[in-house]
């Protein structure tokens, strides 16, 4: 398979993945929305103790002195716990940005560079770094061609992502049976980042692991948050927190996430 074809079925079934217009337009909030709470608690647990690949990868490629560009940086939980000298951040959502310039100020990181914008759309106006991170982004990019050839770009050393083995939002794939009748996909995957990645010319590598963190600390934020994301009524939670330790979705598994990382080409 071509890069065009690989980069044209990546499209295609992300775009599976949207919300049926009819479901969406009875959304009482944006289905879409990232809390910042729950970031910022993963990125607490990564800075009280720095672990996994995404970590090792990084720091064993960062000079002393050096840079790292954090691309789609949320509160900074694959930047932060490297502690850089200097460090930007590059996030459409300002409150995520104003979140990791706290946390780096109290966490002892360098000079700290906050560029709102989505990313490749900002990346003239984003300096290169030694090292650029980007970490549960990927499945939200559709033209992933040029997403990841601005990352290779702003790199002098080398790019590292993280990403779950499947798109994020699978843990909902029973929900949205039960409460809509509606089958979800099963693509694209991890791999297909790779295989993208490799066909681009870089000589990607990758090393799959469990995540440090639960991503809920209760059945109760767990249904929350999955209302949100189902499109129904915040008062059904506890409907859906039933459901879900009906259909054995509660208690979570521990989650797979993949790293990839490339040393730079230019």
């Amino acid at each position: 398979m071509s890069l065009d074809e690989r980069a044209a079925r990546w499209r295609a079934d992300l775009e599976s993945w949207a919300i049926p217009d009819e479901i969406l337009a009875s959304a009482p909030a944006n289905p879409w929305t990232h809390r910042v709470a729950r970031l910022a608690r993963r990125t607490d647990v990564l800075l009280a103790s720095p672990q996994g690949p995404t970590y090792g990868r990084a720091r064993e490629a960062l000079p002393d002195g050096g840079s790292v560009l954090d691309v789609g940086a949320g509160t900074g939980a694959a930047s932060l716990p490297l502690r850089p000298p200097t460090l930007v951040a590059v996030d459409e959502n300002r409150a995520m940005l104003e979140e990791l310039a706290r946390r780096g100020r109290e966490s002892g990181c360098g000079t700290i560079r906050l560029v709102e914008g989505r990313w490749p759309d900002a990346a003239d106006r984003t300096p290169v770094a030694d090292v650029v991170v980007c970490a549960h982004v990927v499945f939200n990019v559709p033209d992933l061609v040029p997403f990841l050839a601005a990352l290779d770009g702003h790199a002098r050393r080398r790019v590292v992502l993280e990403l779950p083995l499947v798109h994020p939002t699978s843990w909902l794939n029973p929900f949205w049976v039960r409460f809509h009748g509606l089958t979800r996909p099963d693509r694209p995957t991890s791999d297909d980042v790779l295989a993208i990645a490799r066909e681009m010319g870089f000589a990607a590598e990758c090393e799959e692991h469990v995540a440090p963190d639960a991503p809920f600390e209760s059945v109760e934020e767990m249904a929350s948050s999955a209302c949100l994301r189902l499109c129904l009524d915040p008062a059904r939670a506890p409907e859906v927190a039933r459901a879900a330790e009906e259909m054995g979705v509660w208690p979570f598994p521990p989650r797979k996430f993949v790293t990839i990382w490339w040393d730079s080409t230019e």
